[in-house]
């Protein structure tokens, strides 16, 4: 998908910004910074705010970009990201007043308002024309015009196979060096192609023999190839990884008992799943892996005894049996086509057997997958009880991007938990007054996952990136190519 705000993949995230351009930007230390914006100003106690829009900026089309392009851009954007939601129910009016003004009026102070503009994780609040923006967000845009570095061909592209981007030479990037999604967006390369190959082997010996000059995220069973390759970089760019997740279906038995869900929490080993996923090397991954990502501002340690405590299966298997549960099968679905997820489903299938769990292990192709985990029907109809996935350290920073810590029910991601206080916590970290009332809530937040367990968190895991040595200057984070150069 093309649509910047249609799907949370991280490819299509990747895509957005190399051809769309954000008011402002996230740093490496995950400071906010201005990006299209010179800067802004508050006023009446925080409920005012005017952000004023740098000179130079132009879409791909030739057209200049105009604060009513941003307020739609915003508009649109909002009412599919969570985030954005949260900053336009406490907005009373979103306007245009100049053509390099945007002026947010407030019903309460919101003090995160350049985060969410700047949000690195899926979806990111692109900037386009005002005649595409103002496109229902609940319909897909096809013409893609942006204002970004990077042109999308639409004439090259292969759908599954190719991707293609040319050089927007009208871009005008801001004086400073590149910093994640923050400062200058210099681009030294004048076409970028993306070719999908779905068989990691023939993607890492392309690398190997210089057809292509960038892997992402190749598997850990192929990093020797690589890592023996005097031509060849492997690099963990992005320090904040990802993190294994299993998430239950909340509708339908056994693990809408919440006594369940907490049973099998208690006898998960993360360093199980780590080193199925990870391999031994200690580098590529971590345990003792909370809702937050590991190492960065809301991580803390709130009741992380579920998960670092001992492991007593026979105490689960107890409770498991006395819930009621009898032998009803348990159905985990597994992508055959991707290895991370895959090793996850295999190691929770044994762990759940071992507890007294009659196990229905479905293996099937991720697009398929992702199909049938919407479906909100009973296992005997085609339903299911457990999925997998992992989400970037990027989108679990804190509750504005976490969708597993979210409990709004019909509106909360595939297993549909429910809980107000998960809810009300998290509307708490948004009116947090400081850096730390937002810690606290968060810790509280953790403390409430692991008594509500609308997922388990599985560990922490890098993926590399593995690149020819003639590329120089990567940034932290995902691919994208500004500030990157080639011998």
């Amino acid at each position: 998908m093309v649509d910047p705000i249609w799907t949370s993949s991280n490819l299509t995230r990747n895509h957005g910004y190399m051809v769309y351009d954000t008011l402002y930007g996230t740093d490496a230390e995950f400071n906010i910074k201005p990006q299209m914006v010179e800067g802004h100003t508050i006023e009446e106690d925080g409920l005012l705010w005017r952000l004023t829009l740098r000179p130079g900026l132009t879409f791909h089309d030739g057209e200049p970009v105009l604060a009513r392009d941003c307020v739609a851009s915003i508009k649109r954007w909002s009412g599919r990201d969570v985030f954005g939601q949260s900053l336009m129910a406490a907005t009373a009016e979103l306007t245009a007043p100049s053509d390099n003004v945007i002026q947010f009026r407030l019903h309460q102070p919101f003090p995160l308002l350049p985060n969410a503009l700047a949000k690195l994780a899926s979806s990111m609040c692109a900037i386009m024309p005002e005649r595409l923006a103002s496109a229902s967000h609940t319909e897909q845009i096809s013409e893609i015009i942006g204002s970004g570095p990077f042109r999308f061909n639409e004439e090259e592209r292969v759908q599954g196979a190719r991707v293609v981007y040319d050089r927007f030479e009208g871009y005008v990037p801001r004086d400073e060096a590149a910093n994640r999604t923050a400062g200058g967006k210099h681009v030294n390369f004048d076409r970028v192609e993306w070719h999908i190959m779905p068989d990691h082997a023939t993607a890492v010996n392309a690398l190997a023999i210089g057809e292509v000059d960038w892997v992402q995220s190749p598997v850990t069973d192929l990093l020797p190839i690589l890592t023996s390759n005097p031509d060849v970089n492997v690099e963990i760019t992005d320090p904040t990884g990802n993190q294994g997740a299993l998430r239950f279906n909340t509708l339908h038995p056994p693990f809408d008992n919440p006594e369940v869900r907490r049973a099998v929490l208690h006898a998960v080993s993360q360093s199980d799943f780590m080193a199925a996923v990870a391999g031994a090397d200690p580098e590529m991954s971590n345990t003792g892996v909370g809702v937050f990502t590991k190492g960065t501002p809301m991580d803390s340690d709130a009741g992380m005894e579920a998960l670092n405590g001992p492991r007593d299966l026979e105490e689960s298997r107890r409770i498991i049996a006395e819930s009621g549960y009898d032998g009803e099968p348990v159905v985990l679905l597994s992508p055959s086509n991707r290895p991370v997820i895959k090793a996850e489903s295999e190691v929770a299938a044994d762990l759940l057997q071992r507890l007294g769990m009659n196990v229905d292990l479905q293996p099937m192709d991720w697009s398929t997958l992702q199909g049938r985990r919407v479906m909100r029907d009973p296992v005997e109809e085609g339903g299911w009880n457990i999925t997998f996935t992992y989400i970037a350290g990027i989108d679990t920073l804190d509750p504005a991007s976490h969708q597993n810590t979210r409990g709004n029910g019909d509106s909360a991601p595939p297993g549909w938990p429910v809980s107000e206080e998960l809810e009300r916590l998290r509307t708490e970290w948004f009116e947090a007054p400081d850096f730390e009332a937002q810690k606290a809530a968060c810790a509280a937040i953790q403390e409430q996952v692991f008594e509500d367990v609308p997922y388990i968190p599985l560990g922490q895991f890098f993926l590399p990136t593995a690149y020819r040595t003639t590329i120089e200057g990567i940034q932290p984070g995902f691919p994208v190519f500004y500030g990157v150069t080639k011998a």
